[in-house]
């Protein structure tokens, strides 16, 4: 059964489903109160309601691709010039730590000799992975990728019965 267009109710259920998986919560935050399950069930076993589904899955893939090069790439080219100045401070303040760029610190230990160590992300492995593209590859992408093929799956079957 295809429509003309989706309802912002239906639209925040698809929404809703890509984020937690679950067509029942989905359905239930989306306004369903009543007959929740009933509602969920019809909802996934429509076409255009399943194709909008696999849209931002495949939206919201990109979407995560793009950050975590975004993160590789400062992991990588990024500067370590606040963490330095951060070795040379003898007791730094909430308000000067807030305004440091620390993005490329993995852990900082201070031992009981009053010394601080400073440890990094390693930036060859983050040039690695943004060479390689490690997320598309087995990342986010395959569970974005099982609920849009869950939700064409339960689509098929409810076809399949109606007939």
């Amino acid at each position: 059964m295809k429509r003309n267009g989706l309802t912002p109710r239906e639209k925040e259920f698809c929404r809703r489903y890509i984020t937690c998986g679950d067509a029942y919560e989905a359905a239930l935050f989306a306004g369903y109160k009543k007959s929740t399950f009933k509602y969920a069930e019809q909802l996934l076993s429509r076409e255009d309601i399943t194709e909008e589904i696999a849209r931002l899955c495949k939206l919201k893939r990109q979407t995560v691709s793009e950050l975590a090069g975004v993160g590789y790439q400062r992991l990588a080219f990024g500067s370590i010039s606040d963490a330095v100045s951060l070795l040379y401070m003898d007791d730094p303040t909430a308000e000067q730590l807030e305004k440091m760029d620390l993005f490329c610190v993995s852990e900082i230990k201070r031992p009981k000799d009053g010394s601080m160590e400073i440890k990094f992300f390693d930036r060859l492995k983050a040039l690695e992975k943004m060479q390689s593209n490690t997320l598309d590859e087995g990342g986010a992408a395959p569970i974005y990728d099982a609920i849009a093929k869950g939700a064409r799956a339960l689509g098929e079957c409810e076809a399949k019965d109606e007939v």
